[in-house]
């Protein structure tokens, strides 16, 4: 006889792990089509996860990348919070602020271009 593992709704998971501020958010995230558990689309809230599922979800301009380590009773506090995941968003790429049009007034279109182009190689 083989134990079953225990799951837990996936917009609660979301909200005990302090991704959203609230369990409505991570629910129209998830019914929006935004999430994905272990590369496959979820639509309802209401999808079960287990541990060693890997989730992947926007979350303010970011797309997250997180694998479940446990599932929790309650929401408590951040630190423990952090312990039900581990985190395996790849970095990125800092990009440099495009530099401010130093004359006076408005700049012109050729005075546009030229800001363009020297922020243009200072990112290669």
């Amino acid at each position: 006889m083989s134990a079953v593992s225990p799951t837990l709704r996936v917009d609660k998971w979301l909200w005990h792990a302090r991704f959203f501020k609230t369990r409505g958010l991570a629910s129209k995230v998830v019914t929006a089509g935004h999430l994905r558990v272990n590369g496959d689309k979820i639509a309802k809230a209401s999808f079960g996860i287990r541990v060693g599922d890997t989730l992947t979800f926007p979350q303010a301009k970011v797309i997250r990348v997180v694998k479940v380590q446990s599932l929790s009773e309650r929401r408590g506090p951040a630190p423990e919070a952090q312990m039900l995941y581990e985190d395996l968003t790849p970095e990125r790429e800092v990009v440099p602020p495009a530099p401010k049009y130093e004359g006076k007034g408005r700049p012109t279109k050729k005075d546009r271009r030229k800001t363009l182009l020297s922020h243009r190689s200072a990112l290669e």
